[in-house]
């Protein structure tokens, strides 16, 4: 049975950063985590959307908005761009 939390250290590595940054980023409320004692745990669920594996329903709505946006406004360069 894997674990359902991960701590900190374990994310920076998973992430490649420090465990300085991956703790101001869970201050600030850019990941979610649990706190238990004086130590954040972050739940094993969320783990796909801090890594970028899964995106929201918003984030998803944001770049589709982004792209049709991109296509109107560069269309037709964007196609001359395919052709070469």
């Amino acid at each position: 049975m894997s674990k359902q939390y991960i701590s900190i250290p374990e994310l920076a590595n998973i992430l490649g950063l420090s465990r300085i940054a991956v703790f101001k980023k869970v201050k600030n409320g850019q990941i979610k985590a649990v706190r238990i004692g004086r130590n954040y745990a972050i739940p094993r669920k969320y783990l796909d959307a801090i890594t970028g594996k899964a995106l929201s329903v918003s984030a998803k709505r944001q770049i589709d908005a982004a792209v049709r946006k991109t296509v109107n406004d560069y269309g037709e360069v964007l196609k001359r761009l395919g052709r070469e």
